[in-house]
């Protein structure tokens, strides 16, 4: 069995009855060969940020996932495999400052819109594995990015 260094998620002090969990959508394409991922930019604080949200009835979080991905980056894709990791945050202007744990799960990009939900709100950039993990304020996240290999490229 192999062992994972992973980090303790970081519950603000709540108890776990507080903590709300969301889906997220690590986006990522292959070109020439090479991996990048997509990255949005958050409405509030303009962070870089995977898109995420909040499950939904009748959903896989999967599906959930690939929700998200189209409302807050015009992605077109499918969800590959099962989630690939957990990583916490708080929302920094949410009032009551309850802690977040978001399910992560892969979502290889076929097309990107133009238009979408949240185009007028939000940025998006393809960038490559380090330069992405550069950009995120949460080390979970930036672990589950820097340790992901797509199935196109295990060999």
């Amino acid at each position: 069995m192999t062992k994972v260094k992973m980090r303790p998620l970081r519950l603000g002090g709540a108890r776990k009855r507080m903590v709300r969990t969301q889906v997220g959508a690590l986006c990522y394409r292959l070109r020439e060969g090479r991996l990048e991922y997509l990255l949005v930019t958050s409405r509030g604080t303009g962070r870089w940020v995977i898109p995420k949200g909040w499950p939904m009835d009748g959903e896989t979080p999967a599906a959930a996932a690939c929700h998200e991905a189209w409302e807050e980056a015009g992605v077109t894709g499918k969800p590959v495999g099962n989630a690939i990791g957990v990583y916490s945050y708080v929302k920094p202007a949410d009032r009551d400052a309850l802690p977040r744990i978001v399910v992560v799960f892969p979502v290889r990009v076929k097309r990107l819109a133009e238009t979408f939900p949240e185009c007028r709100e939000r940025r998006r950039k393809w960038l490559s594995p380090r330069k992405a993990a550069g950009r995120l304020a949460e080390p979970e996240l930036r672990q589950i990015l820097r340790d992901f290999v797509p199935p196109e490229l295990r060999g």
